[in-house]
């Protein structure tokens, strides 16, 4: 009979054992705090929290010696309850004319994180506390009347929606409304899904608008709806990604009020220095204005996606004219229908991000084979290029190849994606399971002995349809040779799996 499994758990370190003993007596803990070592803080308020001791907490926060109390980073899930009693001590502090000794604290952040947080951080805290480190950084601390002068910052990500406001934001926003002299309310990432209600506005006009780094727009609204918010993305000086999607054009709009509503948002880009990605999706007032909407953007563009939106020639024409779009890393069409366009601008703009292009994206936007015969010598350039997405075209065994040949020498690409194959449709468009792909014989493979003896010599250009051609009639001795002498830097056998 064998022994019990029995789980192994690292035994708790000598300063987790020290907060355990303090904490076994909360009078004792809470009249300790002025002199407890300063690197006992971190693994005490850990053991306090998970314990649910609020009035030690309560008084950790009020004497708290660093300039950062990163508390979201406990949370799995919002709890109320902690946020009072964080808020408690912060007040205990805010009414203080003579703040705690070793007080430091700046910043409540109450943004998620990952759970071994604080235990890097703690780590990282007590490392810097070290005489040598504390000694060597005096110069810029502040002196506790300069740091009580400074307004404290609470940073939160905010996701707002149609319904009313969980118990953990109202309550944060009361607080935050009936001491705004004293504190900036930072948010770094702001999310808004369905229509725009009351409580949004107001909670933009608490929030220190040049802290916002992203906006996400999940909303069906209408021109003027967007006109009205467009106000509070130009004071957010520091974005550097917008999203925007689904923006309806009523039917009843004329094309005067179009351009004057979107002329209400693209001044604001006039105010942003710091964007690098701008993505739309399904913004049907876009058509005809991509010109009026890219000029006014201030820097280059990393990242840009226009997808299921409907484009203009004038406005599929000025994407590889357009002077922010020239240092592209990131390129996203999803669902754009390119069937009717030249792709001619396509290739220019491809051929000139090709030091910098990272990932691009064409999923269903139509593309025919001789479209995508026509971009392949710019696309084969792109050599950073790491992911590539041509899923959702209808392209033929033959383009595939050519394709599959082009991209061999990107020695970056790592993702790729392909559609099923053309002739794999049956005459009502729809994909035919029982089509036989060994039809398509290109290469003579009815010689297994002489097809290895003479990968040798075989020019470099045939490998990879001659790969193809193997991998579809399973002749494992050709690919097993055909490995061994493959020419390229990467064998993209994934992609063949996806559609043979």
């Amino acid at each position: 009979m064998g022994l019990p499994r029995m789980s192994i758990q690292s035994p708790p370190t000598l300063l987790e054992l020290a907060g355990r003993s303090l904490l076994s007596n909360k009078s004792r803990a809470i009249l300790d705090l002025e002199d407890l070592p300063i690197e006992l803080f971190p693994p005490l308020f850990v053991e306090a929290f998970s314990r649910g001791h609020t009035e030690v907490l309560k008084k950790m926060v009020h004497t708290w010696p660093f300039t950062c109390l990163p508390l979201g980073a406990l949370m799995r899930q919002p709890q109320p309850d902690m946020l009072r009693v964080a808020l408690d001590g912060l007040d205990m502090l805010l009414a203080q004319q003579d703040r705690p000794r070793r007080w430091k604290l700046q910043v409540l952040d109450l943004r998620r994180a990952p759970r071994n947080f604080w235990r890097t951080w703690s780590g990282a805290v007590v490392d810097a506390c070290s005489p040598e480190d504390i000694k060597k950084n005096q110069a810029l601390k502040l002196d506790p009347a300069t740091a009580a002068k400074l307004p404290l910052k609470i940073f939160i990500d905010l996701c707002l929606t149609e319904g009313p406001l969980d118990e953990f934001l109202t309550l944060l926003f009361l607080w935050v409304t009936q001491r705004r002299d004293r504190l900036h309310l930072c948010c770094n990432r702001l999310k808004i899904f369905g229509k725009p209600i009351g409580h949004a506005r107001k909670v933009l006009r608490l929030l220190q608008l040049d802290s916002v780094q992203k906006v996400e727009v999940h909303c069906t609204w209408v021109p003027s709806t967007l006109a009205a918010y467009a106000p509070f993305l130009g004071q957010m000086k520091n974005l550097r990604k917008l999203l925007v999607s689904q923006v309806r054009v009523p039917a009843h709009t004329s094309p005067e009020e179009q351009e004057w509503l979107l002329a209400q948002l693209t001044l604001q880009f006039l105010r942003m220095d710091c964007l690098r990605k701008f993505c739309v999706d399904a913004v049907l007032l876009l058509e005809g204005h991509l010109e009026q909407v890219l000029r006014h953007l201030k820097t280059p563009l990393e990242a840009l996606s226009i997808t299921n939106c409907p484009l203009s020639d004038s406005d599929w024409n000025y994407l590889s004219q357009c002077p922010n779009t020239s240092q592209l890393r990131h390129l996203d069409l999803r669902g754009i229908k390119l069937t009717n366009f030249s792709l001619g601008p396509l290739q220019i703009l491809l051929e000139m991000v090709a030091a910098t292009l990272k990932s691009l994206d064409l999923e269903a936007c139509e593309i025919t084979d001789s479209q995508l015969q026509a971009i392949l010598p710019a696309l084969s350039c792109c050599s950073q290029l790491r992911i590539l997405c041509f899923f959702g075209n209808r392209i033929s065994m033959s383009v595939l190849r050519d394709l599959l040949l082009h991209t061999a020498r990107l020695s970056q690409l790592s993702i790729e994606l392909y559609p099923a194959l053309l002739e794999s449709y049956d005459a009502q468009g729809t994909e035919d399971s029982t089509q036989d792909s060994s039809s398509f014989d290109p290469v003579d493979l009815s010689q297994t002995e002489k097809a290895i003896l003479a990968l040798e010599d075989l020019p470099i250009q045939l490998l990879p349809p001659l790969f193809m051609e193997a991998f579809n009639r399973r002749h494992t001795e050709v690919l097993k040779k055909m490995v061994q002498a493959w020419p390229f830097t990467r064998l993209p056998l994934g992609a063949l799996m996806n559609t043979l």
